[in-house]
Order: C-alpha cells, then structure tokens, then sequence
C-alpha cells in the first residue's frame, strides 16, 4: 500500500546517525534574514514595546484559551505594538544576528509576519508587513480586506471580526540551505513558537486570541500578494478584544 504524502515527507526528511537525508550536507549560505517592501503605501510607526511588567508567567499560561468571539470595540496602537514584538519582535543582538522573542532553527528565521488589520486605533485598515528591525509596519493595501480573508479561512467569521489577523508566512530558501528538506519541519516549528507567544501576549494584554490552521492556501496566499511557491501562507492569528 502507499504511504500517504505526509508519511512520505515524515520517513524522508529522518535523521540516522549514519545516513543523513540526501541534501542536508549542513551547507550554510547567508539568507536575507528579513524581507521589506521599498516602497510601501506608508509606514506605520510602533510604539517601543513594554519589555517588563505585566502579569506573570504563570498566570498567562494557566489563562490561555483559543477565544474566537470579539466586541467591536478597537485595540490599541500600544497593544498592536506589544502583541507584534511579544510574538515575533527582535529582543536583542548576536554580532549580525537579529535575535527575536521566538526561537528559530539555526537563528535563521524563515518566518514573516503580516497584518490584516481590521479595526486597530490611529491604524488605518488594511494589509501591512512587519519590518522586525525597525519595529514599524509598511502598509501594502489600503481597505476592508477581513471579510476576504475570512472567506479564505473556510468561512470564519472571526477573521471578520477580529481587530487583527496575524498571517505568517514561510520562506523555505533562508532553511533549507542549510538543513535540505528538513528545513520544513523547522519552518512549521517556528511558527508554533510564534503561535504560542502571541496566544501568550494577547493574555497578558486582556485581549482574546485564536489560532487559525484551516485555511484556503492559494486564497489566503492571494490576499497577502505572495507567490504561494518562495513565501505561502502556513499559519493564522486572530486577536480582538474580549466581549
């Protein structure tokens, strides 16, 4: 019988301690460690993020719930601030290395991060991209774009609802030069960490979060304007605030 696809991917991408999968020589280039957009329909200046206080740790693990229902009423600036450096954002410095508040498979950070934003004060709604080292976003459509994008998550009305829509994005090019075709496994790792950070940020915001992994691919690929082959779509985030 045929293994399934996913069987397939799983037995090929192994590692054995005297077989190697072919193409994972542990060949290192330089990858772009971060994409930008030269010339944006404007640039959305961040808030510096808060990095102490909140509520503890274990408070915000003990709290954490998917929570899908919203009220209307708009987030902030300074929580889209937070929310965005909390999951993703750049913590500190390692000689060229932008280290972020995420973990990444060999500090290469395949993962890119964009915004559907819906209702989001002094942020006009639209489509923008996450420039991690200058902590600003470059917006790359204007308008309502959260019903499209909901219609692209088989329906969800949440994505609608939300204030925001995280969208993350893989660039397999800036892994697999360095770990071949297992490079796919740590794509999807770091976008659970990047997940699980930003369920954790919105808690200690008091705001709601929920993880969105059904989607449309070439859908929701179309509404960020990606190629779905270099960069697709692999994981969502909605966050709003709470009724």
């Amino acid at each position: 019988m045929p293994k399934d696809i996913g069987q397939l991917f799983h037995d090929e991408t192994k590692y054995h301690r005297h077989r190697m999968p072919r193409g994972s020589g542990f060949r290192f280039k330089d990858p772009e460690p971060f994409k930008t957009y030269p010339n944006p329909l404007s640039v959305v200046e961040l808030p510096p993020p808060d990095e102490e206080g909140g509520i503890p740790l274990w408070t915000a693990l003990s709290r954490r719930r998917s929570r899908r229902d919203y009220s209307a009423k708009p987030i902030t600036r300074e929580q889209l601030s937070q929310l965005i450096w909390g999951s993703y954002g750049v913590s500190g410095r390692y000689g060229t290395y932008y280290l972020r508040t995420a973990p990444s498979a060999g500090a290469l950070y395949p993962v890119e991060t964009y915004l559907v934003v819906n209702s989001v004060e002094e942020v006009e709604p639209g489509l923008y991209h996450y420039n991690p080292p200058k902590h600003n976003l470059e917006q790359l459509k204007k308008g309502d774009l959260g019903k499209d994008l909901a219609r692209a998550c088989l329906g969800q009305g949440m994505v609608a609802t939300a204030s925001v829509v995280f969208v993350w994005t893989g660039i397999a090019a800036r892994s697999k030069g360095k770990y071949g075709e297992r490079a796919f496994r740590y794509i999807y790792m770091d976008a659970g960490h990047i997940g699980e950070n930003l369920y954790l940020s919105a808690e200690a915001l008091g705001l709601g979060c929920c993880g969105v992994g059904a989607f449309y691919d070439d859908e929701v690929n179309q509404v960020i304007g990606v190629d779905g082959k270099e960069e697709t779509a692999i994981y969502l985030g909605t966050v709003g605030s709470l009724l």
